[in-house]
């Protein structure tokens, strides 16, 4: 976790780029990105120059060459001088000069590399205003405890929460106590392939990574483990670059060496490679409107004809996994009661081809403010040969914070998410909740529940929060996949008065009125 001195330093920072004139919070996040990526580099160097000298062998990657850039007089300025270690000392106008006109240009050529986030330099811009600013972060950045993965990977996500909460671009960061959930559901393996076709800021490929990290730690003693968890595991597609770099430092900072995070429009370009290619995939995409069939890609339009984006990523989700693959991803509500023909056919498709394994209805307010659309979470694992039996439904009420667009927490952080609880002395303590405070945060009773749906959850009422219904049932209904549609709602039978007694009571009342107002008359 990080401190609350901490904290208050990028607050610190975050002011002065908002008081410098940079008050799109994404472009706030894309200068320190690149800030970091400086340090980074310098430091890999140092480890690579530390053990050449232990060794007597000759540096291995050599990430600044010898010699000048050749940009400008005198044949440039030294690459050595474009290092974290001697940029921090310089003075302020030196600092901006090398940064603006000799390290930005290198980074971009350094996106020829084609290693994990160089690629994304590309189009790497800067855009800090003054040599005051830079100094100012470029000195909260140096001060960082970067070795201390937990702490720089918390410290990435803070200022990414900041996203959300200054009110513009919330739609790319999915809650992460949702995230926390959709993981705990699926339990990621360290033999897994994960993939996130609408990475944004790769949050869901964090929390799968950090998920192992807690549960499978033996998978890092082994060399091979260890290779596939930094170069094969995870796979995020996004077609927004500012989102590449932002996902893909996170990830780096989050102790993922090399992922996969790469440019590609999901929807709109052909699957060839990834077809068939992942065993878990894990989403949120965005569910924004219709696309016209020029431009939907022709391997999606053959699994379900329609242009709704929402539809077209559930195809895209069979695509992409491997048969015996498995899924967690967010849909709008019309996906599970859709009347038209494609809406019914991919929901028959999952139902009769795959296995539908549950659905959890979300609030409607779990992605307040920015929308104010009901979701659920579909779960289900790509079979190609059906194997649905019963569809195990939850109806979520409460996640933890107030649904208003306020967003408050409702109780204190170490109660909320799938897995309350808390650190001590590097362990996990488990922290189990009251029946008031589940009613607050219904998400570790979804994990607990989703656990036995197999078992005891087979035999709930369909009065209860969460019950099964079998295939048939489904089927019955024209394969609607809404809570609504099973729940049974229990009416309690009220007790009245009989008519007589209240005509009675309605008559005696009548007359002391009368009563009353003869009274009133003869005084007046």
């Amino acid at each position: 976790m990080i401190t609350g001195q901490l904290r208050s330093k990028i607050d610190a920072v975050w002011n002065a780029f908002w008081a410098g004139g940079i008050a799109n919070p994404l472009e706030v996040i894309e200068q320190i990105t690149y800030l970091l990526f400086m340090r980074g580099l310098d430091e890999s160097q140092q480890l690579a120059e530390n053990k050449a000298n232990r060794t007597g062998k000759p540096i291995e990657r050599r990430i600044f060459p010898e010699g000048k850039d050749g940009i400008g007089k005198d044949g440039g300025v030294a690459y050595e001088q474009m290092r974290w270690s001697r940029l921090k000392n310089s003075d302020a106008a030196t600092m901006f000069k090398i940064v603006a006109e000799h390290v930005f240009p290198f980074l971009r050529t350094m996106a020829e590399d084609g290693t994990a986030h160089t690629t994304h330099m590309k189009g790497a811009r800067f855009t800090i205003p003054s040599p005051a600013l830079l100094v100012k972060v470029v000195d909260l950045i140096d001060k960082l405890p970067m070795q201390d993965r937990d702490t720089k990977g918390d410290l990435y996500e803070y200022m990414l929460s900041k996203i959300a909460s200054a009110g513009q671009n919330g739609q790319f960061r999915t809650p992460r106590h949702i995230i926390a959930l959709m993981v705990e559901m699926t339990a990621p393996t360290p033999k897994d392939i994960v993939c996130d076709p609408a990475c944004g800021t790769c949050g869901f490929l964090v929390a799968a990574g950090e998920y192992l990290r807690d549960n499978h730690p033996k998978m890092f003693h082994d060399q091979g483990s260890r290779d596939h968890f930094n170069e094969e595991m995870f796979h995020g597609f996004d077609f927004d670059n500012t989102m590449l770099r932002i996902g893909s430092m996170n990830m780096t900072l989050h102790g993922v060496e090399d992922p996969d995070i790469r440019y590609k429009d999901s929807l709109s370009q052909e699957h060839a490679g990834d077809e068939d290619r992942y065993s878990l995939v894990l989403a949120n995409p965005p569910f924004a409107g219709s696309l016209d069939y020029e431009t939907t890609a022709k391997d999606l339009l053959s699994i379900v004809k329609t242009k709704k984006t929402e539809l077209l990523f559930m195809a895209l989700f069979l695509k992409l996994l491997k048969p015996g693959g498995r899924a967690a991803v967010i849909v709008p509500d019309g996906v599970l009661f859709g009347s038209s023909t494609a809406h019914k056919a991919i929901r028959k498709m999952l139902v009769d081809d795959h296995r539908l394994d549950g659905i959890v209805k979300l609030p409607s307010g779990v992605f307040r403010p920015y929308a104010g659309v009901s979701t659920a979470i579909m779960l289900f694992t790509k079979t190609n040969s059906g194997g649905t039996d019963h569809v195990w439904f939850y109806d979520c009420q409460a996640d933890g914070f107030s649904l208003d667009d306020k967003r408050s927490a409702l109780l204190p952080s170490e109660k909320i998410g799938p897995t309350p609880g808390h650190y001590e002395a590097g362990h996990f303590v488990n922290l189990p909740l009251t029946d008031e405070e589940l009613a607050k945060n219904n998400l570790p009773d979804i994990a607990a529940r989703w656990a036995e749906r197999n078992g005891t959850e087979r035999e709930r009422p369909r009065t209860a929060q969460s019950f099964c219904v079998p295939k048939v049932d489904i089927a019955a209904t024209g394969y609607d996949l809404s809570i609504n549609r099973y729940k049974e709602v229990v009416h309690q039978a009220q007790e009245h008065r009989p008519p007589k007694e209240i005509i009675a009571e309605l008559k005696s009342l009548e007359k002391e009125i009368a009563e009353g107002l003869e009274e009133l008359g003869a005084m007046l």
